[in-house]
């Protein structure tokens, strides 16, 4: 259900979104096919990984659906309404990956490792913020 939501969001917002406008000005200097190492370009990433997840679990966690130490897996519900708040920070991380690995390659982060492990770190995130 979470994929199906964020895949419709996802096709609704890639025609109003200027990656220019969200991109960290350092990643906006960065031209494709410039020789980063994989280490290096994951690192140039993981601030952005890091906002989306921090807005994701802000929204998670003002909402009044949301109850303390729920189970990873309930919190997926929360997370596709907090989408759309979050879209600006999804769609920045996306355009960066797209940016340092490849054109397309930010959608199949997004839709696969990304949606893999966030429904745990925005429980882990409203958790540990909430104690």
């Amino acid at each position: 259900m979470i994929l199906a939501a964020l895949v419709g969001l996802l096709l609704v917002s890639n025609a109003s979104f200027d990656p220019q406008l969200t991109a960290p000005m350092g990643l906006a200097a960065i031209q494709p096919g410039t020789q980063m190492s994989r280490h290096q370009k994951t690192a140039v990433l993981r601030p952005l990984i890091r906002s989306a997840n921090d807005c994701v679990a802000r929204a998670v966690a003002a909402n009044p659906r949301f109850h303390k130490h729920e189970d990873a897996g309930e919190v997926n519900e929360l997370i596709v309404v907090a989408m759309d708040a979050c879209i600006d920070a999804m769609r920045a991380m996306i355009s960066a990956h797209d940016r340092l690995f490849g054109e397309g390659s930010g959608e199949a982060f997004f839709m696969g490792p990304y949606l893999d492990v966030l429904p745990a770190t925005v429980n882990k995130l409203v958790n540990d913020t909430t104690e």
